[in-house]
């Protein structure tokens, strides 16, 4: 009857250990993958932020042209309007790096609390299971007396 026992705890012990082992790996696993999407956001946001800046550049370069056309001179008002429309194209450019910054930190947040809860989760697990294993062996007949009647 105690190789019963035996075994029945073992079991336990083997299922404990690998639900948490497995819980503890899938918050690890989702901690390098908000990772790895935060690296995409940024890609993608130095692009974008490339983009604009070529397309910036030639507005600018053909209100030049535009300017040159019509014998207007690059200096006075022309270009204090180009001026003007080039920094307030910048400050939109910082807003939007700034947006993309933020995304990319609260992913990474995520994934840190992804990790921790899968700690937790492990632990947990680990916990219940020291807890089933403490009842089978409190009580090895498995219900106690039986009634006597």
């Amino acid at each position: 009857m105690s190789w019963v026992i035996v075994a029945i705890v073992t079991t336990a012990v083997a299922s404990t250990s690998v639900s948490a082992r497995g819980q503890y790996v899938a918050g690890k696993i989702q901690k390098q993958e908000m990772k790895r999407q935060a690296e995409q956001e940024k890609l993608a946001a130095q692009s974008q932020e490339l983009q604009r800046r070529q397309d910036l550049n030639q507005a600018l370069a053909a209100n030049i042209v535009g300017f040159g056309q019509m014998g207007i001179a690059g200096e006075g008002t022309p270009a204090s309007i180009a001026l003007e429309g080039a920094k307030q194209a910048s400050t939109s450019e910082s807003a939007l790096g700034l947006s993309a910054k933020l995304r990319q930190a609260q992913l990474i947040r995520q994934g840190k609390n992804a990790k921790t809860m899968g700690a937790y989760g492990a632990a947990s697990t680990i916990l219940q299971g020291a807890s089933q294993l403490a009842s089978l062996v409190a009580s090895p007949s498995g219900g106690g007396g039986g009634g006597g009647e």
